[in-house]
């Protein structure tokens, strides 16, 4: 579990075969074998760590449905190490679990940050609501607006978040991971029923 409060920015310093390795030291200095951490918003086991890198193995079905797959040699990626029981829960809470990828529409500088429009896949838009919470890339955030224009929903990042995660480097075009709040998923369910 994790709570969308990116702690770091890695490296990428090995990609493909079924392997992603990141280097951060104090990251990997605090991970265990066998532990969680999330790249990017997607929850991966550690199963080496050499040096000040740590390494995964990514299964044909994370390559699938997050952005992993499309990282190369030296992209920066978000960190987040899981939640301790005795830890604060900032955010919102965050399984690590990618729902989907979407690429970015449209990004607005503004005085105090950016704007980012991004596109809302269809199998998502019963679980994105304006004021609702949202993952991109890891990162917890607030929905500010749904469908303006249709097959959207805008996000507003601080610079505080621009500096702390990859959001920075975001371009139309960027494919980004989401991941709907965990409580609008359980709603939208039952209510189906």
């Amino acid at each position: 579990m994790f709570t969308g409060i990116v702690s770091a920015i890695g490296e990428v310093v090995e990609a493909g075969s079924g392997r992603l390795g990141i280097k951060h030291g104090p990251t990997t200095r605090r991970l265990r074998l066998g532990g969680s951490v999330a790249v990017n918003g997607c929850c991966l086991t550690v199963v080496s760590r050499r040096g000040t890198a740590f390494y995964a193995d990514v299964v044909p079905e994370t390559l699938r449905r997050t952005n992993l797959g499309r990282l190369a040699h030296g992209n920066p990626v978000n960190l987040e190490m899981p939640l301790a029981g005795n830890g604060f829960l900032d955010g919102h809470l965050v399984q690590g679990h990618v729902d989907a990828t979407a690429r970015i529409k449209g990004v607005k500088k503004t005085a105090t940050g950016s704007e980012i429009m991004i596109g809302l896949p269809t199998r998502l838009s019963d679980l994105v609501a304006e004021k609702g919470s949202i993952a991109v890339d890891g990162v917890s955030l607030t929905v500010a607006g749904v469908d303006e224009p249709g097959g959207t929903f805008k996000v507003a990042l601080i610079p505080h978040t621009l500096a702390a995660t990859i959001a920075a480097g975001y371009a139309v075009g960027t494919m980004v991971n989401l991941e709907a709040d965990v409580i609008a998923r359980y709603v939208a369910r039952n209510l189906r029923r």
